[in-house]
């Protein structure tokens, strides 16, 4: 591992900017009916929101608990509304939690 010296965090750091992160989690109401053609359409919806940038970074969750993460250019107000509009949060399978957040443009996830 490279030493990283304090001015090498000094001027990442300069570089950050606000994000929100987006906590998806299974609730009780994941196994109700029609539940597969509502989670399509949460489905749809993510994939739409990261298409027009909304989200820049998209992560399902493979867990009973946690099922999606997402990192949103959104203010945490607008992420928490946008979220709320959710057909799964709507039908109570899944809840969500947005939290605000720092991150460095252009990182991203390795091919």
């Amino acid at each position: 591992m490279n030493a990283v010296t304090d001015e090498q965090i000094q001027e990442l750091a300069a570089t950050s900017k606000p994000y929100s992160l987006v906590q998806l989690s299974w609730a009780p109401g994941r196994h109700q009916s029609g539940a597969d053609a509502i989670e399509r359409e949460h489905q749809r919806r993510m994939v739409s929101l990261r298409a027009e940038g909304t989200i820049a970074v998209l992560c399902p969750v493979l867990s009973e608990g946690l099922c999606g993460v997402a990192i949103m250019t959104q203010t945490v107000e607008q992420a928490r509304a946008t979220m709320a509009a959710d057909p799964c949060v709507q039908a109570g399978m899944m809840t969500v939690d947005v939290l605000p957040c720092l991150g460095f443009p252009g990182d991203s996830l390795p091919g």
